[in-house]
């Protein structure tokens, strides 16, 4: 295959593997926040990838105040700025919900017009207050270099440390969703709202929540993000559409099916660019996908929903 040697092919496709694990786990920790609100809110949140970018930038102004001000935080920061970048975003999301999507419930196509244009609006915002051009993070000593487990394969530290926080964020979400009382009051709303109501249940309180936990994830996927790439006012708008994808492909309320979604996609275009080049990597992705939704279009994991 294209003069390789068989040794060669194999370090390839490890380390095109690996490269995807890292776009896998933005497009996971992405797509788990919008697969949580739209699946339990039925809510088309164009600006999903604006969440993504101020957590990205949030990180990049702790880095800078580690860097130029207190460079004793050099070493230890980025753990810190991915709680930042968390904090930041719910308390954005809160706010976004209270003030704008609440009252647009039962209307999806005003939700979609009204948060893309929330998305325009910060996207702008960004570039008055950062400037148009790319920013990139220092990063700490002990997250840089590769672990070589053969010659001629090197796995970046990075890469693993995003693969960590990854993990940590989906179990919290199923401890979350499956193993906590919150859980039990979103999984209820998701099925019958209007039972949940009749019980008890502050189904607005839980929809402000989940909204702002979902943009919260979002933001941690901006803290990942910039270990693997620099951070411009719309870097965000690049991944909502494959996001948006994965969600679909893998079930709408389906955290089983983000997850294989993620991973598939993730791992098809990363293969795919090093021996075509990354459009045409979008674009078999994108029909293959798509191919396999005529088929099955409720995605590859239904969820079982009451109505």
């Amino acid at each position: 295959m294209g003069g390789y040697t068989s040794q060669e092919l194999t370090a390839i496709f490890v380390m095109q593997g690996f490269s995807g694990l890292s776009l896998f786990c933005v497009f996971l920790l992405m797509a788990l926040g919008l697969a949580i609100i739209f699946g339990q809110m039925g809510v088309i949140n164009m600006a999903h990838g604006e969440f993504l970018t101020l957590g990205a930038y949030i990180t990049w102004m702790v880095s800078e105040l580690a860097t130029e001000t207190w460079p004793w935080m050099q070493e230890f920061y980025f753990p810190l700025a991915v709680v930042l970048a968390f904090a930041g975003t719910f308390i954005l999301g809160y706010l976004v919900e209270m003030l704008l999507i609440r009252r647009l419930y039962s209307r999806p196509l005003d939700t979609l017009l009204a948060t893309w244009g929330l998305g325009l609006i910060l996207q702008q915002i960004y570039r008055s207050t950062f400037g148009p051009r790319e920013v990139s993070v220092v990063m700490p000593d002990w997250l840089m270099g590769s672990w070589a487990p053969t010659d001629i394969i090197d796995i970046p530290l990075n890469g693993l440390f995003v693969m960590g926080i990854t993990s940590l964020m989906t179990l919290l979400v199923v401890i979350l969703l499956y193993r906590s009382r919150w859980g039990i009051k979103v999984r209820a709303t998701t099925q019958n709202r209007a039972m949940a109501n009749a019980a008890g249940i502050n189904t607005q309180r839980v929809d402000r929540f989940t909204f702002a936990l979902g943009c919260g994830i979002a933001g941690v996927a901006g803290a990942a993000f910039t270990t693997i790439a620099s951070t411009g006012p719309t870097t965000g708008s690049l991944y909502i559409v494959d996001t948006f994808l994965v969600v679909v492909f893998g079930g709408a309320a389906s955290l089983l099916g983000t997850v294989v979604s993620a991973f598939g996609i993730a791992q098809s275009q990363s293969i795919l660019e090093f021996f075509l080049s990354g459009s045409m990597a979008k674009v078999i992705t994108l029909l293959t996908v798509v191919g396999i939704l005529m088929f099955r279009p409720q995605g590859l994991f239904a969820s079982k929903v009451r109505r």
